[in-house]
């Protein structure tokens, strides 16, 4: 990802309106080194040109709508599913939404907090009722998840070495 980044900082093309006015080939290319750059590609376009025609290609116009309007309008995008409109929602518009990944729901799962087949709008509900709505509590406590789940929490769990074995 680093290295598509740099493509298009090379480029100048770091922004909305410049990746507005590259051809699809042209941004394909410069995000090869991303994978699987042609859905990529496609999909990153499918949201520059929304942020183009709705918000004048001003992403911050567009971060400052509030938030159950940015998730809606965001995943009305194609491409865009729930966990990435959410993670734009903290991250950079940074309201509290909390987002789930599958590092969130290995680690509930595996600690008996959740049912396996539990859906995403269920396991977020369970932190939007249970945490004050802060935007930085939300951002440290699925870090940390994240965290267990890539160094502990694996597909192969290594819970003899897991910070939370105590409490499985």
């Amino acid at each position: 990802m680093s290295k598509a980044i740099a493509s298009l900082r090379a480029c100048s093309a770091l922004d909305t309106v410049s990746i507005h006015e590259l051809t699809l080939e042209n941004l394909s290319e410069l995000i090869r080194p991303a994978g699987y750059f042609n859905v990529k590609a496609r999909r990153l376009r499918n949201f520059v040109n929304y942020v183009v025609e709705k918000y004048g290609g001003d992403l911050s116009a567009m971060l400052a709508t509030p938030p159950d309007q940015l998730r809606a309008e965001l995943l009305s995008l194609n491409g865009v599913g729930k966990e990435t409109a959410d993670s734009m929602i903290l991250y950079a518009a940074k309201k509290p939404v909390f987002v789930v990944d599958a590092y969130t729901r290995r680690v509930l799962y595996r600690h008996g907090l959740i049912e396996e087949k539990l859906d995403y709008d269920a396991i977020q509900d369970l932190f939007h009722s249970n945490l004050e709505r802060d935007t930085e509590l939300f951002n440290d406590f699925h870090a940390q998840l994240v965290a267990v789940g890539h160094y502990y929490c694996k597909r192969t769990p290594l819970c003899h070495k897991c910070p939370l074995q105590q409490y499985l």
